[in-house]
């Protein structure tokens, strides 16, 4: 197969297009072409006038031409399929157990399926479906339930997200778990897009479908079942302690995998205390920002706005300032929603997401500071756990109680005045607002660098700081605030047995990191029990 790169399209090219661009391309007739598809999509929108797609096209040719190598050049290459091959475990005598069922845990379990070691798999919250349930009551009716919500159930915090699925991860992986999320329904457009993602709707139905393969392939999943401990014996891991409802029971393994994610802060503690190594590791808290999806597409696009190729715009930004903070956004969703994201009573978060068609009429992503354990009140591990807390506390005092967000328009956070009305953006968060100076709910350091921000970000992308954009507090939950130690060969410095994995652990920073990471960890385990059974 070659592949042919730096290909540009017209936005409204169809696929007769990239089989005329092959055959100039390779100066061949069309008729020796058998297969053209895209490999990348991208937008390029650096000249305003000329807004079009940049692209790598993935050519197959008839048994007449097959000799590749005369047709490489810069930019024309011969590429082979990808495959991923799971090794195969003889005589996996105890199954490993999974921690979780978010993007870690549910690649970890795969491979491990695949692998034929039979895995077992606690998830606290419960399956997608009631877990939807429970979300919607809470944002409807502001009723929480600490174990199934936004940020606990089958999924994980990124089922209720925008579905992200691009990473800075360079490994080879991800192609096995794009292709894998594809096989379970999501949009084949995941494939090539530079910037792909499924979308919360979407995402939904694909990760059930991932569920029944695993079961398939001999897994077992419990949900609504707690780690409650971790026993140990002569530093290496022998059962873990585990609630169902009111029934706690032993399960025997000697490999543990905690895909636990970043707001189980209870196992935190739990590990804490069993004297597991951790160490407090920096990440951001700040506020969600909501603009017009409109505003948003004129600044990014120009006169190609509507164009119905290009869909909702999108932005990175990141400023660093004198103060020596940097400030970035994050989990940008076009066309989205902030939703409520607590876990724990009487604490405020926020998150967002986006269905696939990213059709509603704001945009909204968090603008973010950056922290370190140097800004925490103590050298305690679970130091920066305390820190979010805090702030989640007074941002849901500040809101009024019953889960409603504390709200502000930016001009009036600029200018440090409470908001007494809204303008042309109507805030979407979920159970409801207040308006108020949302700057009570930060340090002033945080406060300050926010502003700095923002006025910064307005001479990239053109209204950032308009007078009635939309400022949601607090977001708190945009990675963990600690990091399981491991070695390398993926266990706990302290534990030989114990595996963490993913974003809670602080190995990963969204859906696609945590994946890769949990197919590490099950190849890592694959590896020590393909050991012991060499000797």
């Amino acid at each position: 197969m070659l592949r042919l790169l730096n290909i540009s399209l017209d936005l409204d090219y169809n696929n007769s297009d990239l089989i005329n661009i092959a055959s100039k391309k390779l100066n061949i007739p069309k008729k020796f072409i058998t297969n053209v598809s895209l490999h990348k999509k991208s937008i390029d929108a650096r000249k305003k006038h000329n807004i079009h797609f940049l692209c790598s096209i993935d050519v197959e040719l008839s048994k007449e031409v097959r000799n590749y190598k005369k047709y490489i050049s810069n930019n024309i290459m011969e590429v082979f399929p990808y495959i991923y091959k799971t090794e195969k475990c003889i005589n996996c005598k105890t199954p490993p157990l999974i921690v979780g069922f978010g993007p870690a845990g549910i690649f970890a379990s795969l491979i491990l399926a695949e692998a034929g070691c039979n895995p077992i798999i606690i998830e606290r919250g419960k399956d997608v479906d009631n877990r939807t349930k429970d979300i919607n009551n809470f944002w409807n009716n502001s009723t929480l339930n600490v174990e199934s919500n936004v940020q606990f159930g089958e999924g994980g915090a990124g089922t209720f997200s925008d579905g992200k699925l691009n990473t800075g991860v360079k490994d080879s992986r991800s192609r096995k778990v794009l292709q894998e999320f594809v096989n379970c329904g999501a949009p084949e457009d995941i494939l090539y897009t530079t910037k792909p993602h499924i979308g919360t709707d979407k995402l939904k139905t694909t990760v059930k479908n991932l569920r029944k393969k695993i079961i398939s392939l001999g897994a077992k999943i419990n949900f609504e079942t707690k780690l409650l401990k971790i026993v140990i014996k002569n530093n290496k891991v022998t059962s873990a302690i585990v609630q169902s409802q009111d029934n706690i029971y032993e399960i025997g393994t000697d490999n543990i995998i905690l895909a636990i994610g970043h707001s189980a802060r209870d196992s935190f503690t739990m590990l804490n205390d069993l004297g597991i190594f951790i160490e407090p590791k920096p990440f951001s808290v700040g506020a969600r920002i909501e603009h017009l999806q409109q505003v948003i597409n004129k600044s990014q696009y120009g006169i190609f706005h509507n164009h119905h190729a290009l869909g909702a715009a999108d932005y990175k930004l990141s400023v660093h300032l004198k103060n020596g903070r940097g400030v970035y956004t994050f989990c940008m969703c076009p066309g989205g929603q902030v939703v409520a994201a607590a876990s724990e009573k009487g604490k405020l978060v926020t998150n967002s997401m986006s269905e696939y068609k990213r059709n509603k009429t704001n945009a909204n992503s968090a603008i973010l500071v950056g922290i370190t354990p140097d800004d925490f009140e103590s050298d305690h591990p679970l130091a920066g756990v305390e820190f979010q807390r805090k702030l989640e506390e007074k941002a849901f005092v500040l809101g009024g109680s019953n889960y409603k967000a504390p709200v502000q328009l930016v001009g009036d956070f600029l200018k440090d005045i409470p908001s007494k009305s809204i303008g042309s953006v109507v805030p979407s968060y979920k159970p409801g607002y207040n308006l108020c100076n949302i700057s009570s709910c930060f340090p002033q350091y945080i406060t300050d660098s926010l502003k700095q921000g923002i006025i910064e970000m307005n001479k990239k992308i053109n209204g950032f700081s308009a007078y009635d954009a939309v400022l949601t507090a607090v977001e708190t939950r945009s990675s963990s605030p600690i990091r399981i130690t491991r070695n390398e060969c993926g266990e706990s410095i302290n534990l030989s047995g114990l595996y963490p994995c993913g974003e809670g652990a602080g190995y990963a920073g969204g859906i696609m990191s945590a994946a890769i990471d949990g197919i590490k960890t099950a190849e890592n385990i694959i590896n020590k029990i393909k050991q012991k059974e060499m000797v």
